[in-house]
């Protein structure tokens, strides 16, 4: 298992929870707003998994969570493996992913390794591949979220409201979905690090938290659950 970045302590990362936040290399993603495309390039220097168990083990009585994130993690393929190793300490355990892999997620189910899930629906089906690159394919994220549902699964969708999604897709994204237990509509920041080519994409105006919210308020006719 390769880890390219650590959080040591966040309050964000799992609902009501203290966690730390792992973060592997790696993505089969492209997105052009991403903030974490330094791990994605895997240029960072990697943190050894045996300081990785020292710190966890340091702070069994001081954490309640692992979150495992990235990048993503189900490229990895000692992922199962190290999940296992990290529900010994008697964390609860949250995974990251963009549903590309559901293979990957249906076995961590069968498995009962995670205790909760993050999953980004980045696009309407239509456009998921110009907004996160030619290998995206939102239907893969469907059948995650879908398995996700079936195991009745502790989970939350999150979409980016980046500024080239308007109000009508996000009308579109929460019917594709199915009514999912928590949809947060995070607000978009420009990353400090892109790709020459994304300029324009990335320097436009972002939306405000008002703006945000009154989309959610028309989102939640088909998503009750949406948060913003």
């Amino acid at each position: 298992m390769t880890i390219a970045g650590m959080v040591k302590s966040s309050l964000v990362d799992y609902p009501g929870l203290i966690s730390c936040v792992l973060f592997v290399p790696g993505c089969n993603y492209n997105c052009f707003y991403c903030h974490n495309r330094p791990i994605i390039s895997g240029a960072q220097e990697k943190i050894s998994l045996e300081y990785i168990y020292s710190f966890l083990e340091s702070r069994i009585d001081l954490l309640d969570a692992v979150v495992v994130s990235g990048g993503e993690p189900t490229l990895q393929n000692d992922l199962i493996d190290f999940l296992t190793q990290l529900k010994e300490y008697g964390f609860k355990l949250k995974l990251d992913t963009n549903g590309s892999n559901p293979h990957v997620v249906s076995e961590i189910l069968e498995k009962r390794l995670c205790d909760y899930f993050a999953v980004d629906y980045k696009a309407p089906l239509s456009k998921y591949s110009e907004i996160a690159g030619n290998q995206a394919a939102g239907e893969n994220v469907l059948k995650t979220i879908s398995l996700l549902m079936e195991h009745e699964a502790a989970f939350e969708v999150r979409t980016t409201v980046y500024p080239q999604l308007c109000e009508n897709d996000l009308i579109q994204m929460a019917k594709e979905l199915p009514c999912v237990p928590r949809y947060v509509l995070n607000r978009y920041r420009k990353p400090e690090e892109y790709l020459p080519c994304d300029e324009e994409r990335i320097s436009a105006v972002p939306y405000t938290q008002n703006q945000i919210q009154e989309m959610a308020d028309k989102v939640r006719q088909f998503q009750p659950n949406v948060v913003a």
